[in-house]
């Protein structure tokens, strides 16, 4: 099945998850997306001021089938367990204080599925984060113009013309990287490239690699791009196509 604009959208929170395509094999145990990328963000990404944004708006729900297919399924029941912080005898607590729970979030913008996991040692004074999966968009939502890129840590996010933030818009199967040359990269560049020619406007994701421009290409493999947080607007992409 292949993706066009239009087809299938994880993007609007009023229509929930009817347009998500799911991919399962029951003999494996296995279910999850079948186009939208699954992103895995560990705690250390957790820090960027552009995820804090992001992971300020979300908002807590009871787990649905959604946040199944983004937990191993000897974890599923964890997300309906309570944090050791709200009940010490949950199933999810290690001896009284360490805690491997798992929260359901969604994002009331963009209507994707969030978990979190905690991992918190027992005791004070040691490890105590979240890290957290949930799924791209495929694209923007329909009246979104792209305004913004921004990158840190290994996180791709858009700004919208309202001022919203997304996470970029990528397909399964089509990650994403900075900082080397390779398919990740090239990637990156080839929705860029597309966002750029269309004016910011409607573009899904999955941009063949040929289709990059060699001048965001050099931007996404080079060092520089690597290193701390880096934006781009929409001038900026399109000033690298003219060069």
């Amino acid at each position: 099945m292949t993706f066009e604009p239009g087809d299938l959208n994880l993007t609007d929170p009023t229509t929930g998850y009817l347009h998500f395509v799911l991919y399962t094999e029951a003999r494996l145990g296995i279910a999850s997306s079948s186009l939208n990328a699954e992103l895995d963000i560990e705690a250390q990404q957790t820090v960027t001021p552009h995820f804090q944004e992001w992971l300020s708006r979300l908002e807590r729900c009871e787990p649905n089938a959604m946040h199944c297919t983004l937990v191993a399924p000897a974890k599923i029941p964890s997300l309906f367990h309570p944090c050791v912080t709200e009940d010490k005898n949950s199933p999810a607590a290690i001896s009284g204080s360490g805690c491997t729970c798992r929260r359901a979030f969604y994002d009331p913008e963009f209507g994707l599925p969030v978990v979190g996991e905690h991992f918190k040692h027992v005791g004070t004074g040691g490890t105590d984060q979240w890290s957290y999966k949930t799924y791209a968009p495929l694209e923007l939502r329909p009246d979104d113009i792209f305004s913004s890129f921004h990158t840190g840590r290994g996180l791709f996010w858009a700004r919208t013309d309202k001022g919203d933030l997304s996470i970029l818009p990528q397909k399964h199967a089509l990650g994403y990287n900075i900082g080397y040359s390779g398919g990740g990269p090239h990637a990156l560049a080839a929705y860029l490239t597309q966002i750029a020619r269309n004016d910011g406007g409607t573009t899904p994701a999955g941009t063949p690699y040929e289709d990059a421009h060699p001048a965001i290409v050099a931007w996404t493999q080079s060092k520089a791009a690597d290193r701390g947080t880096n934006e781009l607007t929409l001038s900026d992409l399109q000033a690298m196509l003219a060069s």
